[in-house]
């Protein structure tokens, strides 16, 4: 194994050891540790953006023994997906990487083959059991509704991405060819752009853009990923060499994924804002993901559900003949986080058997009463203000509604899926409404019109409506 690929500077963190080995007075030496990250994917906040602007890692950086004397650089780098992480964790320019599922599954694939390190997964990042996060878009002007009606259409998506794995999945779902519609690789920034400027026909983009460019004004969601039935999820993987070296620095890495998320739960309001500051997404869609009942749930620990998640991704790369064989258990390294979590005094067996998120809660200033059901509760954001909870759908559009009429701006108001109990933005679910007061949101418009039974399916405003009138 070489030295030099397992960091930039450990050849000079060798010499240091062999001079302090051999009695001899050290100077001062240098190791620089690469960080891939994607501060624009949500998901990836708290093991990325979070840990660099807040200096978290520095916290727990070793001192003592082998590092006394040796000084840490930390070389931070964005990326807008996962593949290019994997090149440089290749190249030995990166030693830690965050990326979504498929790409982690590359990334473990094409490391199995290099004869000096390895990659294993050492945490998750956050996930959506479900599978929400990715999805596809279209102008909001289009004629296009469904997935079906994109056949022979232009399509474009990050290639290597979880979303493209979303896509290449629902194609194999359906039966259909790749040759289904035209599909062609941009970036999220180049395929935000050419879908405004009608370009593309459509985008398909992971976490935040389905929900980023509606929340803008110019697109509409049309295909979930929550319709392929499988779960989604970021994490964190390490070259095996330079863990099996610096293991506590893995583990401060580890320590400060656990500070980023205390400090996202902590006052998701603050948090939101400021990773909007550092990153430009949008603060209502960063707290959408990784607020009080976000879409996504921020948790370190690897759990089963994600694990065999990544075997079907696996399965999927293997029909388009794009990877080989590849073991996802051997890849998968726990021992660090749980060695954290030991000294923290968190149990990590009880963790990493729940799925619980942390939840909203509060006083519902509308209807009158506490929210007992948070997955059935909802939120407003008032513009310069305060995001307040509610109790249901229905208080949630009624005090919507009420605030407008008194003339005060609202940011956003959320809800939660009915059939899911998946955040969504107000303005862009399906309701039904049953005409005695009762109203159920809907991701999907075809889940809306399954439950409608004797109510009306309807959009927003209407909803709005409904709720100041009763139905």
């Amino acid at each position: 194994m070489r030295a030099k690929r397992s960091g930039r500077a450990s050849v000079s963190a060798l010499a240091l050891l062999a001079l302090v080995g051999l009695g001899l007075p050290a100077r001062a030496e240098t190791l620089t540790i690469g960080i891939g990250t994607q501060d624009t994917t949500t998901n990836t906040a708290t093991v990325g953006v979070v840990l660099r602007q807040l200096k978290l890692i520095e916290k727990h950086l070793p001192k003592t023994g082998k590092y006394a004397g040796l000084t840490i650089k930390l070389d931070w780098q964005n990326f807008t997906s996962g593949p290019p992480v994997t090149n440089g964790m290749m190249a030995g320019k990166l030693q830690f990487g965050a990326m979504g599922d498929y790409p982690l599954v590359v990334n473990g694939y094409t490391f199995q083959n290099n004869p000096e390190s390895r990659s294993e997964l050492i945490a998750v990042a956050a996930y959506n059991l479900h599978g929400s996060g990715n999805g596809i878009v279209v102008h909001k002007e289009s004629e296009f509704f469904s997935f079906e009606d994109l056949k022979g259409k232009l399509v474009s998506v990050p290639f290597g991405s979880a979303a493209h794995g979303m896509v290449l999945k629902a194609l194999q779902d359906k039966g259909y060819p790749p040759t289904w519609f035209r599909l062609v690789s941009q970036s999220p920034e180049v395929g935000s752009t050419n879908l405004q400027e009608k370009k593309i026909d459509a985008h398909a983009d992971f976490v935040p853009f389905a929900e980023l460019l509606p929340f803008r004004g110019f697109a509409r969601k049309i295909f979930d990923g929550v319709e392929t039935k499988l779960p989604t999820w970021h994490g964190v993987v390490v070259r095996t060499d330079f863990a099996k070296q610096y293991p506590e620095i893995v583990e401060a890495y580890l320590k400060a994924v656990l500070d980023a998320q205390d400090w996202v739960r902590a006052d998701p309001k603050r948090a939101a804002e400021q990773i909007a500051a550092w990153t430009g997404t949008d603060k209502e869609v960063v707290y959408i993901f990784l607020g009080p009942g976000g879409i996504m749930t921020v948790d370190p620990t690897i759990k089963a559900p994600l694990i065999d998640a990544a075997r079907e991704d696996v399965k999927v790369l293997q029909k388009l003949d794009r990877i080989k064989e590849f073991d996802v258990g051997p890849w998968v390294n726990d021992g660090y986080i749980r060695k954290v979590f030991a000294e923290r005094g968190l149990d990590y067996d009880r963790q990493v058997a729940a799925t619980a998120n942390y939840e909203v809660s509060g006083e519902d200033s509308y209807c009158k009463k506490p929210v007992t059901e948070p997955r059935k509760a909802g939120e407003i954001w008032i513009k310069d203000g305060d995001i307040k909870p509610y109790a249901s759908a229905a208080c949630t559009l009624a005090a919507f509604a009420d605030l407008k009429a008194k003339g005060r701006a609202v940011n956003v108001a959320y809800v939660f899926d009915t059939a899911r109990g998946i955040k969504l933005f107000a303005s862009e679910a399906f309701y039904v409404v049953d005409g005695k007061g009762g109203i159920s949101p809907y991701l999907l418009k075809q889940d809306a019109e399954a439950a409608k039974g004797t109510g009306q399916v309807m959009p927003f405003d209407e909803a709005l409506k409904a709720a100041v009138t009763g139905g």
